[in-house]
């Protein structure tokens, strides 16, 4: 049943695309349907789901032939990592919707696009055969250009070309890899099924360049520095709700395919000899993800484009992902899962906040010249400054209890990289600070006048954010929500993982 999430959204799609024009009220309520139904069948899913059993549940079995020759076939199901993106898009779907409800200029188009971007990622969350899973991957990255092309803002054909141009190397690689495991199974063997392949056993030499082809190509959407300069220029360019789908969900799908592929299939790589070093790839990898955090926070601290802030804080803030998929431990892989989540709703509101309730209304992102917002945009400043409190970790709210764990996870499997770690995260807390302060309640005499005029903020637009702002709390004041499953699929990963690998994971 699941899988009509991502039927409704291409269906919806279509039907969007096929609307006149002028029939622009037809057409949000088209999006807002579809997108809704999205999101009621991810909710669906976590009263279905039996966390107890774990594994792939909610799909179509064992799934049916499509390309027999290869061993591709279209099977369908959730588990416990996947099951909260599923959701996660659901949630950045229908927000997005209500932060667009204004968009004048080419609407059914927009939403067509905007339809088939979230077809695109619930194929990928919702795939249990890898070639079907690189198929939806693939499709996601064409409404990605055209959205940000057609209606972004800040050199937008820039932003969309770069975006679109590292999405295509880093599938490049992935293709590489997925041609490698074709070639290397027999014919009568051969199957792209993310179960049998994780079981597969590969050797050692094959392990070797699969991993870091897949790592790396997924990677890239997923921020890795130094492969990250796309996410910035990309967020600033993209119109609001393609900035929190970008951040809020895009980033996911190279972070869940290091997981659900690179790691999953080929987790001897990580422990393995390369170039003289033992467990060459875990410790660089290691190392870049602390990269991320502590480079992203300076970068992010220096920037006087509000919106730059945030694509900075999101490169930063995927670093822990990273670093969690690194630890291979219950602690920080179940961290890096409900840090997915939690990034995905904090970069969504935030870029909401910055591109529809100050940009649009202010017609500047410079924090030189936005002071005094606080007191002509109250609601405004209330949800960023909630937003902020989350991304910096505060106790009670999401981002809290996500990091805490990755850093329990770090600490466990390599304590060295918590110094680096701890730096980005007290540079986090400066730049949110220095960006509320500069953003809102920096006012000068002037300001009173200037911002008098502002437009009112949309009920449409205070109903996402009161949505993201609830999430906030609800995961951070009861993480069991999602963190039982995400605890469950980590440790039945986990248990795979030992029983695949011929090669010894020790610490870098």
């Amino acid at each position: 049943m699941l899988v009509w999430t991502l039927w409704i959204s291409f269906l919806g799609a279509a039907a969007a695309a096929l609307l006149s024009p002028r029939r622009k009220a037809e057409a949000r309520w088209l999006a807002l349907a579809a997108a809704s139904a999205g999101l009621t069948l991810g909710l669906w899913g976590w009263w279905a789901y039996d966390v107890g059993a774990g594994g792939y549940q909610l799909g179509n079995g064992e799934g049916l032939p499509w390309i027999p020759q290869i061993g591709v076939g279209i099977r369908f199901g959730v588990d416990g990592f996947s099951l909260p993106l599923v959701i996660l898009t659901g949630i950045i779907g229908v927000t997005g919707v209500l932060y667009s409800w204004n968009i004048e200029t080419r609407v059914n188009e927009f939403f067509a696009l905007y339809l088939l971007l979230l077809g695109g990622v619930y194929g990928v969350f919702l795939s249990v055969d890898l070639f079907l899973l690189v198929v939806f991957y693939e499709i996601a990255i064409v409404p990605k250009y055209f959205l940000i092309a057609i209606w972004g803002s800040t050199r937008k054909e820039h932003g969309a070309m770069k975006l679109v141009l590292y999405s295509f190397a880093g599938g490049a690689l992935i293709l590489l890899g997925l041609a490698g495991i074709a070639f290397a199974a027999e014919p009568a063997a051969r199957s792209f099924d993310l179960e049998r392949l994780a079981a597969a056993n590969f050797s050692a030499a094959f392990q070797a360049w699969a991993f870091p082809a897949f790592f790396l190509g997924f990677g890239i959407l997923a921020g890795l520095w130094p492969f990250h300069t796309w996410a910035p220029t990309g967020h600033v360019a993209a119109p609001t709700a393609a900035s929190m789908l970008l951040a809020g969900v895009v980033m996911k799908l190279g972070s869940y395919g290091c997981l659900r592929v690179a790691i999953g299939l080929f987790p001897g790589a990580l422990g393995a000899t390369f170039l003289g070093v033992p467990g060459f790839w875990r410790g660089t990898l290691t190392a870049l993800a602390a990269v991320n955090i502590l480079y992203g926070a300076m970068v992010a601290l220096v920037q006087r484009d509000f919106k730059f802030v945030i694509g900075y804080s999101s490169v930063s803030h995927m670093g822990f992902v990273l670093l969690g998929l690194m630890t291979l431990n219950p602690w920080g892989l179940s961290g890096a899962a409900l840090q997915m989540f939690s990034h995905g709703i904090i970069a969504g509101l935030l870029f909401a906040v910055v591109g529809r309730l100050v940009y649009d209304r202010a017609h500047t992102r410079e924090l030189d010249e936005l002071g005094g917002l606080g007191r002509a945009a109250p609601f405004a400043a209330g949800v960023f400054i909630l937003g902020g409190l989350a991304s910096m970790g505060l106790p009670g709210m999401s981002g809290f209890f996500a990091e805490l764990l990755v850093l329990i996870g770090t600490w466990k499997a390599f304590a060295w990289a918590l110094l680096p770690v701890g730096v980005g995260m007290a540079v986090t807390v400066v730049y949110i600070l220095r960006t509320i302060h500069a953003a809102f309640f920096c006012e000068r005499p002037s300001d009173a006048e200037r911002w008098k005029g502002l437009p009112p903020i949309t009920l449409p637009e205070k109903a996402a954010s009161l949505i993201l702002v609830a999430l906030l709390f609800l995961v951070g004041l009861y993480p069991p929500v999602l963190l039982n499953m995400m605890d469950r699929a980590a440790h039945q990963f986990l248990d795979r993982v030992k029983q695949t690998t011929p090669v010894h994971l020790a610490r870098p």
